[in-house]
């Protein structure tokens, strides 16, 4: 097939011989043009790799002018094949434009020494291609580190701590930034800190799993959140330990002061706020705006005391909107229609779904059949309604 630049370029070549080989050519004007007519020869790659980014990848024009700086091409070949390879592993379009947005370079990549061995690596640990996909997506980066020097190394060190590949695929999908990071100076000194205060390892390597980003982190600080954990009287035998571990790893102190004053506004003390993160530290989890939204639901429009939630306050870690309303709204109609007495504020919200209907919806259908419709109606109104959280 002729290609058009195919002319320039032996031209180019040509020049470029005759200018090396003669003796007057330190002569400017000679040195100038080679100067254009490289530059001419770049600006036409660049041109076509916009073009072809805009046109195939859908990049805006701004996005494409930024990215064929880092990569350009005169034909599409090569790129069409990266394309089509991240395709076959289930790549949407839109996931392909964000991966070239972050790496232009990989449309000039090797699919067999650079691409391929990398797939073919995380599925013979036991990843499939869904979980490769999301891998990739949101660490693009993997595609250009070394696959024998940092990924093989970095994953076979996460999956002996986990004691599984399989435990080590999972963890990746939940922080895929784990590859690469030297574990021997963010991770293993702080599973230390864990073990010398009497944490046991299983909880740590549980925690891990869901958890991985949290124990990533300056050694020093996280010896800091260890101490003034258990200073606080959390038992490090206890899987909470590790919860308010991670609640104090994640949360920042302004934040956590902007949560106590939220709970201070519907009349918790500091005592109560404190006494009720012992009991459950994800109390401090949420943001402001849905503890705002739970706190005023369950006591403006339920009624209950603000007090009650301090109890129970695992109910601030449940949905608003798919759990919380709707389960209150039944129970207030179940109430209207004398068909129970009164209930357990933690049966009603701590519960699992399927405990639930069978206690609030199936216990009673033969007196009201119209139960079930109604339940389902209650959560319908809640996702639909006025019911919102962050």
């Amino acid at each position: 097939m002729f290609n058009p630049y195919s002319k320039n370029i032996i031209d180019f070549f040509k020049l470029l011989y005759n200018v090396t080989n003669n003796p007057f050519s330190n002569n400017p004007s000679l040195f100038f043009t080679i100067r254009s007519f490289s530059n001419a020869s770049l600006d036409q790659s660049r041109s076509f790799t916009v073009s072809y980014l805009t046109n195939n990848l859908g990049f805006s024009p701004e996005s494409a002018l930024k990215a064929s700086k880092c990569v350009h091409f005169k034909t599409p070949k090569k790129a069409d094949a990266v394309i089509a390879f991240l395709e076959k592993y289930g790549f949407s379009d839109t996931q392909i434009r964000k991966i070239i947005e972050v790496r232009p370079h990989l449309l000039r990549s090797d699919l067999e020494k650079i691409l391929l061995p990398k797939i073919h690596f995380f599925q013979s640990k036991g990843g499939a291609n869904p979980d490769i996909s999301k891998l990739l997506l949101h660490n693009p980066r993997l595609f250009s580190h070394s696959l024998k020097k940092l990924i093989i190394p970095c994953f076979n060190q996460l999956s002996s701590f986990l004691q599984s590949d399989s435990k080590a695929i999972i963890a990746l999908r939940r922080n895929p930034f784990l590859i690469p990071c030297n574990f021997d100076v963010y991770m293993l000194p702080n599973v230390k800190t864990l073990l010398d205060n009497g944490v046991p390892e299983s909880n740590i390597r549980v925690m891990f799993s869901y958890h991985p980003r949290s124990f990533i982190m300056s050694p020093d600080r996280f010896k800091e959140i260890v101490k003034d954990v258990k200073e606080m009287g959390f038992n490090p035998l206890l899987l909470k330990f590790l919860h308010a571990v991670i609640l104090f790893r994640k949360v920042t102190k302004s934040a956590m002061e902007g949560k106590f004053d939220v709970y201070k506004k519907w009349g918790w003390s500091d005592e109560e706020i404190w006494k009720a993160f012992r009991k459950f530290p994800g109390v401090l989890d949420p943001s402001k705006e849905k503890i705002t939204a739970i706190m005023d639901f369950l006591v403006n429009e339920m009624g209950f005391e603000s007090l009650i939630i301090a109890n129970h306050p695992s109910i601030v870690s449940r949905s608003l909107e798919k759990l919380i309303v709707p389960r209150a709204l039944f129970v207030r109609e179940l109430l209207s229609k004398g068909l129970i007495k009164d209930w357990r504020f933690s049966v009603m919200f701590a519960t699992s779904e399927k405990a639930f209907v069978q206690r609030f919806v199936n216990k009673y259908k033969d007196k009201a059949p119209e139960l079930l419709k109604l339940y389902e109606e209650k959560l319908e109104f809640a996702v639909r309604g006025k019911y919102k959280s962050n």
